[in-house]
């Protein structure tokens, strides 16, 4: 009998009793085994039944009580079942989306010389993701990113490392409404769409409908359910990429345009806009526990991030030879129009976001879940999941449609959370958590990685923070 099911069956059956009577309930259990090799086992199990019962604070203050049975599990419990190559392609797919559309036109802003600066941050979250794994390994207990924060800095790394993640969530999905935005004008250029009842251009009125179309997707409580949207995200990236290298070589465009070596007064935006690229730190843990063999996971992290780099820096030059200073903040917005690869490519960007908005959403709903009564019935879990869920997206399509500036708002996420997520938080975490073992050349590069991230960051945050106010100020003057 496997000791993960045994450990389900009693924390099932003892779950609603006192904890004397299941105190009772376990010594008469014991004493029915009389096998000592099955001891050891049984005992683990009535250890994490009291690890589970534990009350906790969660991370807004409230009470939570943690009945997860996997997050009280040991390494040994977890369902290991991905392969190498399927952890590589989970990888690669996290990271592989929006940043794309924007890597031609941050290497034109910032000259062909920052396709290092690229480069060296895709080797540097490479090796942060490592970290991430490290610690990890240190404590089995540890399921997700927020429990690292928790492992390195208690109460309050964990509050940190929750209101960063959602920060990054909340921003990511306004780039993905307004993306949507601008690629539903490209597409339905010249078609009128008018609404007696609704201020709103026809571009905005297009994209408040996707955005209504998708909602029904946050009703839904069964993660298995929208699983296939992951899959289709990934496929829909890969297609926008196939068809601005195919535009490129049968399209009938000239790629012959200059790109200036370096422009340093644009370096903080781009930054903000490369490291963007590279963000999905949050979702890696859990790529981590379910590989078959997670001391493969720093090979899995190397091979992504080198798959990816090369996909960005190659599309990166493509876009900006092809299109010059022309190019747009994002690549399908400068392709020929007339051409069918263009219209595939609008479309593949036009139902990306659409599929990301009740993926984004679960870490959220997971933890708005643990924050309701346990007495609340299904169902009325589901209503107040669903409403919450529709009202943030509401809520992001107004403020996408305010701020309809793409390339400034994507640099502004990358500058004030991704960095941190990606680059401060994992450093910290693995040199507080190590800190009696880790040597003198791993403590100063972590250090020098912490110093980069935040300074470049704050430059970062600035410089996008000033022109997305510059290009607000524009709109309503005119």
């Amino acid at each position: 009998m496997h000791v993960g099911f045994i450990h389900t069956y009693i924390h099932t059956y003892t779950s609603n009793i006192s904890y004397q009577t299941r105190q009772n309930f376990n010594f008469f259990f014991f004493r029915l085994i009389s096998k000592k090799k099955m001891w050891s086992k049984i005992w683990k199990c009535r250890e994490e039944i009291k690890t589970s019962e534990q009350i906790n604070y969660d991370v807004f203050g409230g009470l939570e009580r943690n009945n997860d049975v996997v997050k009280a599990g040991h390494a040994e419990d977890r369902n290991n079942s991905t392969s190498f190559l399927h952890a590589v392609i989970n990888m690669a797919g996290m990271l592989i989306g929006l940043g794309q559309l924007s890597m031609p036109y941050a290497l034109e802003n910032g000259g062909w010389s920052t396709a290092f600066l690229l480069v060296g941050l895709g080797a540097a979250c490479s090796y942060t993701t490592h970290l991430l794994g490290q610690c990890m390994a240190k404590n089995p207990k540890s399921r997700d990113y927020k429990d690292i924060g928790n492992h390195a800095f208690g109460s309050k790394g964990r509050i940190i490392s929750t209101t960063f993640i959602y920060m990054e969530i909340f921003m990511a999905l306004v780039s993905y409404t307004i993306s949507l935005h601008d690629n539903l004008a490209t597409a339905f250029a010249g078609v009128h769409v008018s609404s007696g009842w609704a201020r709103m251009s026809p571009p905005q009125l297009l994209a408040a409908i996707a955005v209504l179309v998708a909602v029904p997707t946050l009703w839904l409580r069964d993660l298995s359910s929208i699983s296939f949207l992951s899959t289709a995200g990934i496929l829909l990236s890969v297609l926008i990429f196939a068809m601005v290298a195919c535009a490129a070589a049968f399209g009938g465009v000239r790629a012959d345009r200059g790109i200036p070596v370096l422009q340093m007064q644009r370096i903080p935006a781009v930054y903000g806009l490369y490291i963007f690229s590279f963000a999905g730190h949050i979702v890696f843990p859990n790529i981590y526990t379910a590989m078959k063999d997670p001391s493969k996971f720093t090979k899995v992290s190397i091979v992504s991030f080198s798959v990816v780099t090369t996909l960005y820096t190659t599309l990166a030059f493509l876009g900006a030879n092809l299109f010059g200073p022309q190019v747009s903040s994002q690549i399908t917005l400068s392709m020929p129009q007339n051409l069918v690869l263009t219209k595939i490519a609008l479309w593949a960007t036009i139902l990306t976001p659409m599929t990301k908005y009740a993926l984004e959403f679960t870490p959220f709903a997971i933890e708005l879940e643990q924050t309701l009564p346990r007495s609340m019935k299904s169902r009325t879990r589901m209503i107040v999941r669903g409403t919450v869920g529709s009202i943030l997206l509401l809520l992001i399509l107004v403020l996408a449609l305010s701020v309809p500036y793409f390339e400034h708002v994507l640099s502004l996420t990358g500058s004030l959370v991704s960095v941190g997520i990606c680059i401060v938080f994992p450093c910290a975490f693995y040199t507080k958590i190590f800190w009696r073992q880790i040597g003198r050349p791993l403590l100063i590069l972590n250090a020098v990685l912490i110093a980069f991230g935040v300074v470049m960051g704050a430059f970062g945050t600035v410089s996008s923070s000033k022109s997305l106010l510059m290009s607000l100020r524009k709109s309503h003057s005119i």
